[in-house]
């Protein structure tokens, strides 16, 4: 009886963690070149850089995150809108306003966490 207790504990704490998980990361972030202004996102939506959206890896479209840069601490609410090639390296990319939002333009590339917020 205490096997199983201890059993389902520990696959309760996995879920737990892994949830955890999945709702915060951390990870490296950029902004889309002005190429793609216009084009088509794989939502469908057309892509603004003047709109709060970003591309993730995985999470499903028009989910809103909270992105926080943690070189300066400026937040911003993003839409998720595109897919994120799964080779990145970044865990997420931003349009323009985000990026400004951020104060990260000049640099190019920051250290984010992004957090679900719905």
């Amino acid at each position: 009886m205490v096997m199983k207790i201890i059993g389902w504990t520990t696959i309760g704490f996995l879920i737990c963690s892994f949830v955890y998980q999945t709702t915060v990361q951390t990870g490296r972030a950029s902004f889309y070149h002005n190429k793609f202004e216009g084009k088509r996102t794989s939502s469908g939506e057309v892509f603004r850089q003047d709109s709060l959206t970003a591309a993730h890896k995985n999470l499903p479209f028009g989910t809103r995150l909270r992105v926080k840069n943690l070189k300066n601490d400026s937040i911003v609410i993003v839409k998720v809108n595109d897919r994120l090639s799964q080779k990145s390296g970044h865990i997420i990319d931003l349009s323009l306003k985000a990026a400004q939002k951020l104060n990260f333009v000049q640099h190019g590339i920051t250290t984010v966490t992004i957090e679900k917020i719905n």
